[in-house]
């Protein structure tokens, strides 16, 4: 009871005790809300339709597409620019796809099953053709070769052979792939479809448009080119500005933020001392590859840009400059050491053996494996035999979980994959499907086991080199660069604003440079590799307009860069205080003020000599149809307006008025018109304009995506 009695008369203190606990624990838990909630939104990708893709799901989709590429193009490896090409055909068709689904949902489109199998019969679809699955006899798509894969895929699971089982695994994953991106097409085209259906062509049209192509007018033009007109005698003030704005005023909407920034780039080079230093290493090269009877080792040492794999390989296989030597070098020479400024480097080439060789092998193999090498061997010969006595190669290939089926292999997927794996092996396994002849069995042993190889067909022969390249790059020293560095790093400590970058520029004989509009699409600041952080700090919210960045190293580890955030330009319509807005609306004020006093020139003027007594240039103009702008030499410009112009005056007469074009004003004499020989056929024309309603339907996409609320943060991540 006492107890009890402490408790009740400390109730308000324990109360207050409790209450600041609870508090405590609930601002523990909403802390750590709100930091998975930022953690969550640094993930973030970008966002379509109020929908977020986080990094991972992302990176999924690249790393779906880059095996689709590499499968496409027979490669492993792919570079820097081709990698961020992929990125931006995901981001592309993800953002594409989710706004035609939304779109499609609301109208109930979809693509089912049966439609998708009728895809698959016809067999026309492009993307069908670059598949595995297509028949070599016809040229065309063929579902059951696709039927059969699907089959033997689920097979091949259940056997759990690992080498094959990775081959069906990129090819299943390939043709998901596939099948994925046909239905997201097949549904964009019936939404696109459904659009175009919205413009329609009649007999009516079709004439007006035949006429609009094939009506060819001569005439005799009386050019008045506003650059006759001094700048400085044309009066603009505010009040014309602000007007011709208001007019233009939708062409200066921009649908996401832009950025412009100065900078400055210094690409460190070689100097004259790394030039000679290298000029020396090569020189002792030259020496050792021309005295070798096997290159292999002097190429290894010297760090070669080119692999010497020891076998024959087309000249694509060799860096451009090389292959293009090749038919000029004698088997057996050696060239002195030689300079490529185009990718900056010295090389050497020894031409060991030069013969002509099939461009493509259909071959068959079965692999046979041991315990030892020797049992591998031994039951190698035995199979050997087997096969040359009549046994059939496919049934004997199945008893060692194989297909034996023929293979079709180009020189290039040979060397490629040599490339990858220059073993002793590999280029013995490449040499035998090189030289093999045809039906020709081969046992081959190597060192894992025996390969039983027949050749059987062999095409497009072709000269294939052996040759030894070192190549290597001129770089700057360590001291050339640490130079350059200090120097830089001195410029940027001494600048610390946007002036004092611009004032001390050019006396550390740097130069300011401009680049405008930059959005977080960009992949790279002024084409320079490595600037990802550089982009984080462009677009960084805290970052504000005059200020700037630390120095960055990027590049190829040879560029030395500082930025100034110059402008941010917010997502809406650009203002007549933007520079390049002012600017560009001050250049059509000025055409219109030099329009107005021309055409108060020509007020009564009715005859090309009158025209030519005004100062009109009198040239003659001929084959101008409504439905192509004229170019017009006198001026240097492309007129819509003065082709609509001659199009609706009747042959003979003078114009009516002057035209306003682009880059002059406009009197003309209609001489003759006359319509090409081409025959009006009503249902060409027709269809001639549908395509042109599925064009203009095409531009649904843009208007989707300025409703679409997208953001784009990749430059974050990638």
């Amino acid at each position: 009871m006492a107890a009890l009695g402490k408790i009740r008369q400390r109730g308000v203190i324990l109360i207050c005790i409790i209450g600041f606990g609870l508090f405590a624990f609930i601002a523990e838990e909403l802390f750590r809300s709100c930091e998975a909630t930022q953690n969550d939104a640094r993930q973030q990708v970008g966002e379509v339709l109020g929908q977020k893709i986080s990094v991972q799901d992302f990176q999924k989709l690249v790393d779906e597409y880059t095996d689709v590429i590499k499968m496409q193009q027979g490669t492993d490896n792919l570079t820097e620019d081709q990698q961020n090409q992929i990125k931006d055909m995901v981001w592309n068709t993800y953002v594409q796809s989710k706004l035609v689904e939304k779109e499609a949902k609301k109208l109930g489109l979809t693509v089912t099953d049966e439609e998708l199998q009728n895809i698959l019969k016809e067999g026309t679809n492009p993307m069908l053709l670059q598949t595995p699955f297509v028949n070599q006899q016809t040229g065309r798509f063929d579902v059951t070769a696709l039927q059969k894969f699907l089959s033997d895929y689920k097979a091949q699971k259940a056997q759990a052979n690992p080498q094959m089982q990775e081959q069906y695994d990129k090819i299943y994953k390939y043709w998901t792939f596939i099948e994925k991106t046909l239905r997201q097409q097949t549904l964009a085209q019936k939404y696109q479809g459904l659009l175009a259906h919205c413009f329609l062509s009649n007999p009516v049209e079709a004439k007006m448009a035949f006429k609009e192509e094939n009506e060819e007018s001569n005439v005799q033009l009386a050019s008045f080119p506003y650059s006759d007109i001094p700048d400085s005698k044309v009066k603009i003030d505010d009040s014309d500005l602000k007007a011709k704005y208001d007019e233009l005023k939708a062409r200066f909407y921009q649908p996401v933020e832009s950025r412009d920034i100065k900078f400055v780039d210094f690409q460190v080079n070689p100097s004259a001392a790394d030039r000679n230093g290298l000029m020396r290493e090569m020189t002792g090269y030259q020496k050792q590859l021309a005295a070798a009877a096997d290159p292999t080792d002097v190429v290894r040492k010297s760090q070669s840009l080119v692999q010497y794999i020891g076998v024959p390989a087309p000249k694509e296989f060799y860096p451009q400059d090389i292959a293009a030597e090749l038919d000029s070098i004698a088997v057996g020479s050696t060239t002195g050491v030689r300079e490529n400024k185009t990718d900056n480097t010295f090389d050497i080439v020894k031409l060991v053996a030069k013969e002509s060789l099939p461009d493509s092998v259909q071959y068959r193999a079965i692999q046979i494996g041991g315990a030892t090498p020797q049992e591998a061997r031994a039951t190698a010969d035995s199979v050997m035999k087997a096969i040359q006595g009549g046994a059939n190669f496919a049934v004997i290939a199945k008893r060692y979980q194989q297909t034996g089926d023929a293979q079709w292999v180009t020189a290039q997927q040979l060397i490629g994959s040599l490339a990858q794996n220059a073993s002793a092996d590999s280029k013995k396994m490449v040499s035998a499907i090189q030289h093999g002849e045809v039906n020709q069995l081969q046992n081959i042993a190597l060192t894992q086991g025996n390969v039983i190889l027949q050749v059987q067909d062999r095409k497009g022969f072709k000269d294939a080199y052996t040759a030894a390249v070192i190549k290597k790059t001129i770089e700057f020293s360590k001291d050339t660069y640490r130079a350059a560095y200090n120097k830089f790093a001195s410029f940027v400590s001494a600048s610390p604003t946007a002036a004092a970058i611009v004032k001390n520029a050019p006396r550390s004989g740097y130069r300011v440079q401009d680049l405008k509009d930059m959005t977080t699409s960009t992949h790279y600041v002024a084409n320079i590799h490595e600037t990802r952080d550089a982009l984080k700090w462009i677009f960084n919210g805290d970052t504000k307009e005059g200020a700037v960045s630390p120095m960055y190293e990027c590049g190829d580890n040879n560029h030395l860069l500082v930025i100034v955030l110059d402008k941010i330009h917010p997502a809406g319509y650009r203002g007549l205080d933007d520079p390049q807005v002012k600017e560009l609306v001050k250049a059509e004020v000025m055409k219109d003020k030099k329009a107005e006093m021309i055409e108060a020139k020509l007020k009564g003027v009715n005859s090309l000599a009158a025209a030519k007594a005004k100062g009109g240039k009198i040239s003659a103009v001929n084959q101008i149809t409504f439905a192509a702008p004229v170019f017009v030499a006198q001026t240097g410009a492309s007129e819509p307006a003065l082709s609509g112009a001659v199009y609706a005056t009747a042959a003979g007469k003078f114009s009516a008025h002057p035209v306003q074009g682009q880059a002059g004003v406009y009197l003309f004499q209609v001489v003759s018109k006359k319509m090409r020989p081409v025959k009006f056929d009503e249902k060409a024309e027709e269809q001639k304009l549908r395509q042109k309603e599925m064009q203009y339907a095409g531009n649904f996409m843009q208007e989707l995506y300025l409703n679409a609320n997208v953001v784009d943060n990749r430059y974050l991540f990638f």
